[in-house]
Parts: C-alpha cells; sequence; structure tokens
C-alpha cells in the first residue's frame, strides 16, 4: 500500500476545509494508498494542546520519509513556510512531489498588455512562486493548476 504526504497549510478555517474536501477526492480515487494529512494529526496539530517545533518536525519528517508521494499545495500569497520545509525533504529523499499552484493570475499568459506591464515597477498581472521551490519540485516531480490535473497525475507516481 503506498502512502501519500498532504503538505498544506493548515490554519485557517478556509484551509483545513479545502484540505479535508481534496484529501477526500483522493483518498475515493486511490483507495489503495493511504493519505496522511496533517491536519488529522492530533498529537501535534490539535492547536488546543501544546506542540513544540521539535515534536512537529519530527512526526512531520518521519511522515514524508515514510511517503511515495508528496502533494504540495502551492496557493497563496507565498507557498506556506512548512510546506517548502516538506518539499525540500521529500526532494533530498528522492521522493517526488506534485504541486499545485492554481493562481488564476496565470491566465492571459499570452495577452500584450499583460507582458507590456511587466516593463513598468511593481506591475506584474502574474503570481510569483519561489523558483527554488519550484525547481525541487520540477526535479522530481511537476505542478499542475487545477485539483482535477491533480488527482488525475497521482497515478503516474504511485
Amino acid at each position: 500500500m503506498s502512502q501519500i504526504y498532504f503538505a498544506s497549510p493548515l490554519f485557517s478555517e478556509m484551509e483545513l476545509n479545502y484540505n479535508a474536501q481534496l484529501v477526500k477526492q483522493i483518498r475515493e480515487k486511490y483507495t489503495e494508498s493511504t493519505v496522511f494529512l496533517p491536519q488529522e494529526q492530533g498529537d501535534i496539530n490539535d492547536k488546543q494542546s501544546y506542540a513544540d517545533s521539535m515534536m512537529i518536525a519530527k512526526a512531520d519528517t518521519e511522515a514524508v520519509l515514510k511517503s511515495d508521494l508528496v502533494v504540495a499545495i502551492l496557493d497563496g500569497l507565498v507557498i506556506d513556510p512548512g510546506v517548502a520545509s516538506e518539499i525540500g525533504v521529500a526532494y533530498q529523499a528522492g521522493i517526488p512531489v506534485i504541486g499545485l499552484h492554481s493562481d488564476q493570475r496565470h491566465q492571459g499568459a499570452d495577452n500584450q498588455e499583460k507582458l507590456d506591464a511587466l516593463q513598468d515597477v511593481a506591475e506584474s498581472q502574474f503570481p510569483y512562486v519561489n523558483l527554488y521551490t519550484v525547481g525541487l519540485i520540477k526535479l522530481n516531480g511537476e505542478i499542475v493548476n487545477t485539483s482535477q490535473k491533480l488527482i488525475e497525475r497521482i497515478s503516474n507516481y504511485l
């Protein structure tokens, strides 16, 4: 049985609900796999309780290293720092990563007005994603732009 590690921010109601909904879809499609969702790990992620930095780092790193695939949610103003760390651990261990970056500002990449705006300081119409983290993913995986593509591509890695 293969294991998938689901790396995503998990601090707001929106993030928790999105993670649960997407993991539910993954579990329904890949019944022969288990999905490790950190927000379900009450020992370290119950925010009413206490877990120090070393407990969190140890538990999540062990779970990443036991996985056959990491699914990483890259959406947000910046990639969540914990997600970026998990991507780095996966890369170093040779574990493939599928990143999801669904930011709609990618649309219009062939729009000349948007391209021209890049010449004006601070007028980029496109999102920025840290290229180092993107490179780690692409060296041993891929980045997709919809949750549907993400779910479909998982089969390529299991």
